[in-house]
């Protein structure tokens, strides 16, 4: 298993990050059991960081990996947690919470579902508009020095915000979409974290599924599944995005890969700070995740591919309107 470092003193973790978000219901309901075996099959073959968020299906997901991690040693798994999205029991978000007391009651829950004493690395969702981000990085360097949690992120924040968080608490983890569908993190917010030693989380590196290759038009999702308000699954941006992809199927195949392969090692190329999370809720596609960390993308390869799908040339945003309106990270 190839190896990245976290931040600038962080650990040395797997270059790819399995992503467990889906195991919880958001793209509809999951098989546990076939969750379970892949998140095994992924200590076994070196993969040692897993990505989580206690509002992952209210708590699910915790639960989940507290069963999963079972008979594991704690030390050799990297936990990344998120906190600050507030749940409705109908499974609905209000508006985030980041104050400081909110931040150690997150925790304090975390830590009982998980079952562990530490967290790796913990971080907001979210910017709260209401609380300055000083406070909210406050109050986890507080719990640093506590010892229950050993480093602190940031998720979908701009520029600004990671330098004036990193001010108050070195940050070593930025965890932001980032795909050959969502480029536009490389004019400002790329360059911030590389001059500050901030590992890139990569998410949505298959765009929810649009760069897995194996998309049906026809497809029809299912009534809870998120997808049903992301812009480029409707009507006719679906099609135009499709259409893209085809180019770098003829790629992947002279590359003898496979179409979320491709995908994934141009993200690995992009840099050494970069850990893609993978959000694989299937054996099958974890060893397909797997497969990428083989390919070895040439000067030529990486300009070939960026010509099959140039910088902003994806139909529709990646969330809907009201969901870009809380990412600090666009603005």
């Amino acid at each position: 298993m190839r190896k990245r470092k976290i931040g600038q003193d962080g650990p040395l973790v797997s270059a790819v990050g399995l992503g467990c978000m889906g195991m919880s219901g958001i793209y509809g309901a999951a098989d546990l059991k076939e969750c379970i075996a892949t998140i095994h099959k992924a200590l076994d073959e070196g993969i040692n960081i897993f990505d989580t968020g206690d509002f992952y299906g209210s708590g699910h997901n915790e639960l989940l990996l507290r069963e999963a991690f079972t008979g594991y040693k704690r030390e050799d798994i990297t936990i990344s947690v998120k906190f600050g999205h507030m749940r409705t029991p109908d499974g609905g978000y209000t508006s985030p919470d980041c104050r400081p007391e909110a931040v150690k009651n997150f925790l304090a829950y975390t830590l009982q579902r998980l079952g562990v004493d530490y967290i790796d690395i913990y971080y907001p969702a979210r910017l709260d508009p209401t609380v300055p981000i000083e406070d909210t990085i406050g109050a986890i360097a507080d719990m640093v020095k506590a010892g229950y949690v050993r480093y602190i992120g940031l998720s979908e924040m701009s520029a600004e915000t990671v330098k004036r968080a990193h001010k108050v608490h070195p940050i070593s983890w930025l965890q932001i979409e980032y795909s050959l569908f969502s480029r536009g993190i490389e004019k400002e917010i790329l360059p911030c974290i590389r001059e500050l030693g901030i590992s890139l989380s990569a998410y949505g590196v298959l765009s929810r599924g649009l760069l897995g290759g194996a998309w049906d038009k026809n497809r029809a999702l299912i009534a809870n599944d998120v997808r049903n308000n992301y812009p480029r699954f409707s009507g006719e941006n679906l099609n135009k995005n499709l259409a893209l992809i085809e180019d770098l199927r003829n790629i992947a195949q002279k590359k003898q890969a496979t179409v979320s392969q491709l995908a994934i090692a141009w993200v690995l190329s992009r840099g050494q700070n970069i850990i893609p999370v993978i959000g694989s809720r299937k054996i099958s596609q974890l060893k397909d995740t797997l497969g990428a960390l083989d390919i070895d993308l040439s000067t030529e390869d990486i300009r070939e591919i960026e010509a099959a799908i140039p910088i902003n040339s994806v139909f529709g945003e990646r969330y809907s309107l009201y969901q870009m309106k809380m990412l600090d990270s666009e603005k």
